[in-house]
């Protein structure tokens, strides 16, 4: 039996923080509170730190079957480690893309074998999915479905690609709100989210222009196709009674359309990420096409109405579309540069200093531990500190600093769109199952299956 007892820290509890001890006893958390004694564990003063359940990322890429020179399961779970998240959730569109459960099935064991943290798995949803093919995913272990509007799916590389206006047999048309209308149904029955990239594919192609600035970029990807994704998405959920996620939400228009959406019955959900809640299109002149991300980051105006709704708890999660390239890709001219950002290690730190910032530094764990936790159906196990809950454990020091540096940086891009940001904290300690997870540490990492709720 191993053990390993936490003291004199500050612990955020599902009460709120608390100067308790915590105990751990083979991986599981045994006991929370004062003064506790066990006298054969590893004994970790925690004075003057807090001490905070496990970060759950909810949207990652790891691209991890199909382009492991980017990233893999072990680079991004030694990233996700060495920001305090425990948890890894991955998205379907790696190649071949997770779309029935042999698929899933597979990637889970090439997960299983390298991931330093544990993972969750998404499952894809083509214009040709059926009902049969989300039951199966959903047994095998898929957190979810995601649809990705806009988005054809090539039949010979079992990739999905964005490519609007080509005309080619080999790609299938993207899943439409069609669709979500034909499934939306069995995803209720299956008691699973259906996660959607919301920008609708009509306003993309009326704005689509060749992208050689920012502001073509902005100017070709406006907040408008996300308010009418997220709108259009939501009268066909609402119908079904399914629950409709929206991914990396990045409008005020956004924004705006889902509270509509809510306030007429929409069981729906919001996650957001700290690109968009730390930068605006200014900081294109500093950070250049590490920046470059779909959607793209947008106004000052947009970022400081995605705050407004975090603050209100109308968004609920901060995950991070971590999706890497190589240092090289991403510094080719802004043209050829892909779209996308690692984010994985930095994420908790962004949501301490955002939740610093806004008066309530005990907002960040409810963001980025207790809400994904219970998104993904693991609130059982995961996003807590309490007796029975896996020891997933991060201990922050609250008057250190961290300079977000390439060198420090463990993800295959080391130049991300956080670069040289300063955060009020460091993690010192992450513990996955009660045990250190450091560099170099060996793949222990477990797959995450929702509680499933069929009706």
């Amino acid at each position: 039996m191993t053990e390993l007892l936490i003291k004199g820290g500050t612990v955020y509890t599902p009460e709120g923080p608390r100067e308790v001890d915590v105990h751990v006893t083979d991986g599981v958390i045994a006991n929370v509170g004062p003064s506790l004694v066990a006298s054969a564990a590893e004994v970790v003063n925690a004075t003057g730190r807090y001490v905070l359940p496990g970060g759950v990322d909810v949207h990652v890429h790891s691209r991890d079957p199909g382009f492991p020179e980017k990233e893999d399961f072990a680079s991004l779970t030694e990233a996700a480690a060495a920001g305090g998240v425990t948890v890894v959730v991955d998205m379907p569109n790696t190649v071949p893309a997770v779309d029935s459960a042999g698929v899933l099935e597979s990637k889970a064991a090439l997960a299983h074998s390298k991931a330093r943290v544990d993972f969750g798995l998404w499952g894809l949803v083509r214009s040709s999915s059926t009902s049969k093919d989300l039951e199966e995913m959903a047994a095998a272990g898929a957190v979810g479905f995601k649809a990705y509007l806009a988005y054809s799916f090539s039949l010979s590389r079992k990739q999905v690609l964005y490519s609007p206006g080509v005309d080619d047999p080999d790609l299938e048309p993207p899943a439409d709100y069609g669709t979500l209308a034909r499934l939306a149904s069995e995803i209720a029955r299956l008691g699973l989210p259906l996660a959607i990239h919301a920008e609708d594919p009509a306003v993309l192609s009326s704005f689509r222009r060749p992208v050689l600035t920012y502001e073509d970029l902005l100017e070709s990807r406006p907040p408008e196709a996300e308010a009418v994704a997220i709108a259009a998405a939501a009268a066909v959920a609402r119908d079904a009674g399914a629950h409709l996620h929206i991914a990396h939400l990045s409008s005020a228009l956004g924004l705006r359309a889902a509270e509509d959406a809510m306030r007429i019955g929409t069981n729906l959900t919001l996650e957001t990420c700290p690109q968009f809640l730390l930068l605006t299109a200014d900081d294109f002149d500093h950070a250049g096409a590490h920046m470059k991300m779909l959607p793209p980051i947008r106004s000052a105006a947009d970022r400081d109405a995605l705050l407004d709704g975090l603050m209100r708890g109308v968004i609920t999660l901060v995950s991070t579309d971590h999706a890497p390239h190589t240092d090289d890709e991403k510094a080719q001219p802004f043209v050829d540069a892909p779209a996308g950002s690692p984010g994985v290690q930095t994420l908790y730190l962004s949501c301490l200093q955002i939740a610093k910032d806004a008066g309530d530094v005990w907002l960040a764990p409810r963001w980025v531990s207790e809400a994904p936790a219970r998104f993904i159906g693991a609130e059982q196990s995961k996003g807590a500190i309490a007796p029975g809950f896996d020891a997933d454990i991060v201990v922050v020091d609250p008057n250190a600093r961290t300079h977000v540096t390439p060198g420090e940086m463990r993800s295959r891009q080391r130049h991300g769109a956080l670069e040289g940001k300063e955060f009020d904290f460091a993690i010192e300690q992450v513990y996955l199952r009660g045990e250190r997870v450091g560099a170099g540490a060996k793949a222990r990492g477990r797959m995450v299956r929702p509680a499933l709720v069929m009706r």
